[in-house]
């Protein structure tokens, strides 16, 4: 089934509120630009002819909080399911960060945690005893760099950083494709791994914050230089963030009891983002 163009608009119409509204609504769809138009994409003439409706209704979204009456509740479901369908990557991540949690039991199971961390470790009483990774490597084991974004510690390590990669991610995907998410998830990781492994040493780390500061580098400075309605974040979000990366970098955390942080891979996850960001923000200002 081939995507179908239900709105074709000048790109000085700002369509951020309209596409909140399809959201809210679990529209599957994802905006374009093509010779000087913003296309808003949608599964089929099906759904176009709902679209149109609803922009000649509601062009500028809604402002309060509640749906429109003809919104069909009975089909809620069924639209999650589509906008799920549509956004294959990010569902995808989660789904596995979610089995992961579950079968390793938030990070308890050692024997299934020591498959995906950096580095292969073996536990000799109180202490565990690191592989050298190109071993690991040489055995075949090549996803090791990748995952220990999968590997989460505790019920709310897991919520927090699934509902950013949902809030971040989408937005990546539904912007630029589900290919690009899933490299650019993979670069995130990669990147931000490794830096942990060099400036931490070898260690139990694992979670998606490194690759949560990655897509958030890159949608920050991607509206930047190339604004779009996809990575427009709410406002202080990046702030927010950032504050937190510093607050994580002072100690202060670790001081109160609430565990280590992987700051290098906050940090190399950040950076890489920034750079992924201003070149594909360069390139999409160069497209217009």
């Amino acid at each position: 089934m081939s995507p179908v163009a239900a709105l074709r608009l000048p790109l000085s119409d700002d369509l951020a509120a309209f596409v909140a509204l399809l959201q809210r609504l679990g529209v599957p769809h994802r905006v374009s630009e093509e010779s000087g138009e913003q296309v808003l994409w949608v599964p089929d003439e099906q759904f176009a002819q709902r679209v149109r409706e609803l922009y000649a209704q509601y062009p500028g979204g809604l402002g309060g909080s509640e749906l429109p009456p003809a919104a069909p509740r009975a089909a809620s479901a069924g639209q999650l399911l589509a906008g799920l369908r549509s956004l294959p990557v990010t569902a995808l991540v989660l789904l596995a960060t979610f089995a992961v949690a579950l079968a390793s039991w938030f990070g308890d199971n050692l024997q299934l945690v020591s498959w995906l961390t950096f580095t292969d470790f073996r536990i000799q009483g109180d202490y565990a005893y690191f592989l050298p990774l190109a071993d690991s490597l040489a055995a075949g084991q090549w996803w090791r760099p990748f995952s220990p974004m999968l590997v989460h510690f505790g019920v709310l390590h897991l919520a927090m950083n699934s509902l950013w990669f949902w809030e971040l991610g989408r937005r990546i995907e539904g912007r630029q494709g589900s290919l690009m998410l899933l490299a650019l998830t993979l670069l995130y990781s990669l990147v931000s791994n490794l830096a942990q492994y060099v400036f931490g040493g070898p260690a139990i780390f694992g979670g998606l914050s490194g690759v949560l500061y990655g897509l958030l580098g890159h949608c920050w400075l991607f509206q930047r230089l190339a604004p779009n309605a996809h990575f427009r974040l709410p406002p202080g979000v990046v702030g927010m963030m950032l504050i937190w990366l510093l607050v994580c970098l002072s100690g202060l955390i670790g001081a109160l009891g609430f565990g280590q942080i992987a700051n290098a891979a906050h940090v190399g996850g950040l950076l890489i983002g920034c750079v992924t960001g201003v070149l594909g923000g360069l390139l999409a200002r160069r497209q217009r």
